[in-house]
């Protein structure tokens, strides 16, 4: 196999790992208001991504990090066509980054609150727009001859990218409102259940109505059999919940998610990032790739630290597996 096909390889299970992690921490963020009914259940929806969201972040830039190398043309062309919504992401995780270590700095009701509502900004604003750019990534955008982005903010804002963007959203609400049942009890564990299901059903008619359009646009047979794996997943998932599994209810979205990452990754090969107005025009594998030599190094720093990495936080998931509650949160004085 070349590089530069394991490279794509390499940064596809990248994007698959930041949006099963990343994308039920959004998920609870934007459950904040929904289902908490005071301030302690709010500290104990926080307290259960607490000691894992900074972790679940690390995919996201180490994503960037690697097409930026093994990717040089590709990385360029995605950010300076995307930059205002890339921007707009940035900017709500650093808020929402800042949000999580100042909220419990004073002791002020009016103070939690508004970093509560950063919570929720920065968890709602990328939850949407990784939805809108990664579809436009697979549909394709303009590029012309120089392999320059000719489109503009609207270009992005069309049927297909906003339905991708509504569907990340409504899968990670599904995905955040399963964790958090998974990792409470008490009065929260049963209401956060209840509403996966209600916002289940919905994320799952926009998935499968954003899958079979995909399947038209770039679909194969390998695409169609992983999306068909992904649908019977979320299903499976939701059937769980029903029947009070949380820990495979869980898992039927995490796999659900994954597996449609994946399909996107495998219709959008060989190309990186279409051109929708010459097919020339596009940036494949080959042609946006770094020098042989650039990715023969990354390949060995990646096979020594990848490892170590994945191993540190698995150990960081089973240390803080336990069930949290408001017992377990000290009243505010």
């Amino acid at each position: 196999m070349e590089l530069t096909t394991v490279w794509f390889c390499l940064i596809a299970v990248l994007w698959i790992g930041y949006f099963v992690l990343e994308g039920f921490d959004f998920g609870v963020g934007m459950l904040l208001p929904v289902l908490a009914r005071d301030d302690r259940e709010r500290r104990v929806m926080i307290n259960t991504i607490g000691p894992v969201w900074d972790g679940n972040e690390v995919w996201l830039l180490t994503a960037g990090g690697a097409t930026f190398a093994a990717f040089p043309e590709w990385y360029a062309t995605l950010f300076s066509g995307f930059y205002l919504p890339l921007f707009l992401i940035l900017i709500a995780l650093i808020v929402r980054g800042v949000a999580f270590e100042y909220r419990h700095q004073r002791p002020s009701a009016t103070w939690a609150g508004w970093w509560d509502r950063a919570v929720i900004f920065g968890s709602y604003v990328p939850a949407l727009l990784w939805g809108v750019a990664f579809a436009n990534i697979v549909r394709g955008v303009p590029i012309d001859g120089d392999f320059e982005f000719t489109g503009t903010i609207l270009t992005l804002l069309n049927p297909y990218g906003l339905l991708g963007g509504l569907v990340t959203l409504s899968l990670f609400v599904t995905h955040g409102a399963l964790f958090i049942a998974l990792k409470t009890d008490g009065e929260i564990r049963g209401r956060a259940r209840a509403l996966a299901l209600k916002v289940g059903v919905v994320a799952a008619v926009l998935a499968v109505v954003f899958l079979v359009w995909t399947q038209v646009l770039t679909g194969s047979a390998a695409t169609a059999v992983i999306f068909v794996l992904a649908a019977l997943a979320l299903v499976g998932g939701l059937g769980a919940a029903y029947v009070g599994r949380e820990g495979l209810a869980f898992a039927g979205t995490f796999l659900a998610i994954g597996l449609a990452v994946a399909g996107l990754f495998v219709g959008l090969f060989p190309d990186v990032m279409p051109s929708t107005t010459d097919v020339a025009n596009s940036l494949t594998t080959t042609n946006a790739s770094a020098t042989p030599y650039t990715l023969k190094l990354m390949t060995i720093v990646a096979a020594v630290f990848t490892p170590i990495v994945v191993g540190y936080q698995a150990w960081t998931y089973w240390i803080f597996r336990k069930r949290i509650s408001i017992h377990h949160i000290p009243a505010a004085h």
